[in-house]
């Protein structure tokens, strides 16, 4: 049997079947205009009779509602019997139980990957590289959600993980738990060639490039070459023009995020490097190195030219004007 309904501009049938089934993936309501079906009547209508008391968000299903609370009361009603950890969704702990028993059901097609959660769809555009988050700022685009997310932050500042200790924001979690590492100091990962030691095992296989020279990441454009991915992303913004890090006073926009930082000071008037001979302080830690050598007569930077030595690059490329020869445009770094 189906109804015809006015809704709009828009004519919807809706056609009724069997109802009651809402553990079961029947969907009876079904839109004549575009296809897409429905367990309940309520959802194809855009219908939210429940409302929450406190925010006056509305819901289609007094279910919905009732977990929506839980957000307010902070109850949590299920817990893990295995950890004594709590969930305000029963679906959030049957994810959490996999956790222990090591249970990854869903696997996908093309590699046999297996996955706990159902992140088997998110997994499967590694494959496809299907990109439908987009930014609505700079029109990046991501596979993931949590992906648009994180980049989000770049654009409004959010950083919303801090340091207990001393209070630096992160905009990912996983950025904060690698900082925790330097105030504890534990940096159980050495470096068989050199013997440092590194905090995270994915930090000592960076470093090991640098004995090795390997550089797996290569732009397409030029085929310039780098030790670390981050290293690529930076370096693809020469090639796109892209300036993603903007300064909130003046609007000046930056492609690297460490220009910003040293853009901000302009404003601040922050000096964090200071002299430990003189007292002078400087915005950037390589004009005090530079600043040192007036000190230890050091000159790091030679004229390949005449041979003449200087303090700091700056000079040594203002002597450089003085040869007119292009081709003896060159110095060494001792």
């Amino acid at each position: 049997m189906f109804y015809r309904i006015k809704l709009s501009e828009t004519e919807h049938w809706l056609e009724k079947g069997t109802f009651g089934k809402t553990h079961t993936d029947e969907r009876p309501f079904s839109c004549g205009t575009c296809g897409k079906s429905y367990k309940h009547e309520k959802n194809l209508f855009g219908e939210k009779p429940f409302s929450c008391g406190t925010c006056g968000k509305g819901f289609s299903q007094k279910g919905y509602l009732t977990h929506h609370i839980r957000t307010h009361t902070g109850e949590k009603p299920y817990s893990c019997g295995t950890c004594g950890k709590s969930f305000s969704l029963s679906s959030i702990l049957t994810i959490h139980i996999r956790t222990h028993t090591g249970e990854k059901p869903y696997s996908c097609g093309t590699c046999g990957k297996s996955f706990s959660q159902k992140h088997l769809t998110e997994h499967l555009r590694t494959h496809t590289d299907e990109r439908p988050y987009s930014c609505k700022s700079c029109g990046k685009n991501y596979k993931t959600r949590n992906g648009l997310s994180y980049h989000m932050r770049t654009h409004t500042g959010e950083k919303p993980f801090s340091c207990g200790t001393c209070g630096k924001g992160f905009r990912i979690n996983s950025q904060l738990r690698v900082h925790l590492s330097a105030h504890t100091a534990e940096k159980p990962f050495s470096c068989g060639i050199c013997g440092k030691g590194c905090s995270q095992k994915g930090t000592l296989a960076v470093h090991m490039r640098t004995h090795t020279g390997e550089k797996p990441f290569s732009c397409e454009t030029c085929g310039l070459s780098f030790i670390r991915k981050s290293g690529l992303r930076s370096h693809m913004r020469a090639h796109t023009g892209e300036r993603p890090f903007s300064c909130v006073t003046c609007g000046k926009s930056f492609a690297q995020k460490y220009s910003l930082t040293c853009h901000m000071m302009t404003h601040t008037g922050e000096k964090p490097f200071s002299c430990g001979t003189c007292g002078k302080s400087f915005r950037l830690k390589s004009r005090l190195t530079d600043h040192m050598t007036t000190h230890t007569g050091e000159k790091r930077f030679s004229c390949g030219t005449c041979g003449k030595g200087f303090h700091s690059k700056d000079s040594l490329n203002f002597h450089m004007k003085i040869h007119t020869d292009e081709n003896s445009k060159n110095y060494a770094y001792k």
